[in-house]
């Protein structure tokens, strides 16, 4: 099986920019990017983060603005702050060089098992599995495992069945065939079975299964908040702040707080910031949706009766790192 698999994907591989070589820095910064984010998404950011910081060195020693700046739009920023504290572990106590063992890689921040087990087989051709919701579907399917691939027992099962496929060939073309597989052939719905190189090696496929497995149930707790979004200006300056903690840490945003109305925005603005404001208009209400939130933002626009240490031109705000929520908000009125 491990053979018909390599074989095909020497033949069919996807040509992705991060493949060019076998770069480890290259392939751990297409590797964060991919997390959440579909490849066809992450190719230009790829290129252009790479063309920005084609170095570990010029990574770490850059400002993590200039780095959020580079990652605007990609999302999940807490990726661009990880991928900056590692730049600067390794430029440290790696002197600039990408660690070459699994327990070095896997200690960095930021570096989960699949990260560790794809940077190490495709850099280096260690035997380490690399474990994302493509392989757990495609050995749920092979072998058919009834069990739910959300449960860690269950991951842990497929990831001793890939150890074991491992053992004896090139585990950089086994583990990107599996996922080029999982991407273009074994997919969660209408699998191209009669495509498949290994299907004669599926029990799924053998017992009609293939469209019921993998078990995949996940708890996942999902809050709805309803925000009054001001878009605060004065003259021809808008007010952001930049946010120190939380979902959209050092990202610059708008100024939003869960209340009743936009009288109660001003009375809530007033007390945190001490200006007075002045309701101009309502813009919309816009909806923007992260994995395990969504934001209901009601937007109006207000005037600032004095101006403070928080405006931006509209060149100014070009330059700022703004989450992708108020982006949407921003756009209306630029």
């Amino acid at each position: 099986m491990q053979k018909k698999l390599i074989d095909w994907y020497f033949l069919n591989k996807r040509d992705f920019p991060w493949r060019k070589n076998e770069n480890p820095y290259a392939i751990w910064i297409s590797e964060i990017m991919l997390q959440q984010t579909t490849t066809e998404a992450v190719i230009p950011y790829y290129n252009r983060f790479m063309k920005r910081f084609p170095t570990i060195q010029s990574l770490s020693s850059a400002s993590l603005e200039d780095i959020y700046k580079m990652w605007e739009g990609l999302g999940y920023y807490r990726r661009a702050k990880h991928i900056h504290e590692t730049a600067n572990v390794i430029a440290t106590k790696y002197n600039g060089l990408f660690p070459t063992s699994y327990k070095d890689v896997l200690a960095l921040k930021g570096i989960g098992p699949y990260t560790a087990g794809a940077i190490c087989s495709i850099a280096y051709h260690l035997e380490t599995p690399a474990i994302d919701g493509n392989v757990l579907r495609i050995i749920s399917r092979v072998y058919h495992i009834q069990d739910n691939i959300a449960l860690s027992q269950t991951q842990k099962q497929i990831t001793n069945i890939v150890q074991d496929l491992l053992k004896g060939y090139d585990a950089s073309s086994f583990n990107q065939g599996l996922m080029d597989l999982g991407a273009t052939i074994c997919r969660p719905l209408n699998p191209k079975c009669e495509q498949c190189p290994i299907q004669s090696h599926c029990q799924a496929y053998a017992t009609n299964q293939q469209k019921i497995l993998p078990i995949n149930i996940k708890n996942i707790k999902h809050k709805e908040l309803n925000y009054i979004t001001g878009l605060i200006t004065y003259k021809d300056q808008y007010m952001l702040i930049q946010n120190k903690q939380g979902l959209l840490e050092n990202l610059y945003g708008l100024i939003q707080y869960e209340c009743e109305s936009p009288y109660s925005f001003i009375e809530e603005f007033e007390k945190e910031y001490g200006y007075t404001l002045t309701i101009d208009s309502y813009i919309k209400d816009i909806k923007h949706i992260f994995t395990h939130r969504t934001w209901h933002m009601h937007v109006y626009h207000f005037v600032l009766d004095n101006p403070n240490k928080y405006l931006y031109t509209f060149d100014e705000l070009s330059q700022l790192p703004i989450s992708t929520a108020h982006l949407k908000v921003l756009k209306t009125r630029i």
